[in-house]
């Protein structure tokens, strides 16, 4: 026969779990990323929490000949900036997401 179950041990480990998502994404929202495009003409920061800091580009890489690479390189940027916040995000939860080895599976 299997022991009894301890609804007040798992509500315990919930609330230590919630406890330390958030802390791992409050630090990971104080640190920052960048994104660039075009060897560097266009950078965007974002915070580890997602959030849009800034936008940095080089006068080079403004033509007014050819706008729709400028647009190209910003979407660039911003992409790799999201990507590397995700994975700054991740990161900082590490085994956090993982809830089987959290409840001992």
């Amino acid at each position: 026969m299997s022991e009894g179950f301890d609804v007040n041990d798992l509500l315990q480990q919930a609330m230590a779990m919630q406890e330390r998502v958030q802390s791992a994404q409050a630090d990971a929202a104080k640190r920052s990323v960048e994104g660039s495009a075009g060897g560097g003409a266009v950078k965007i920061t974002f915070t580890g929490g997602g959030e849009p800091v800034s936008v940095s580009i080089a006068p080079g890489a403004v033509d007014p000949e050819d706008v729709a690479m400028l647009e190209d390189l910003v979407l660039a940027a911003l992409r790799d900036a999201v990507t590397k916040a995700q994975a700054l995000q991740s990161s900082a939860l590490g085994d956090i997401g993982d809830i089987g080895k959290l409840l001992g599976g």
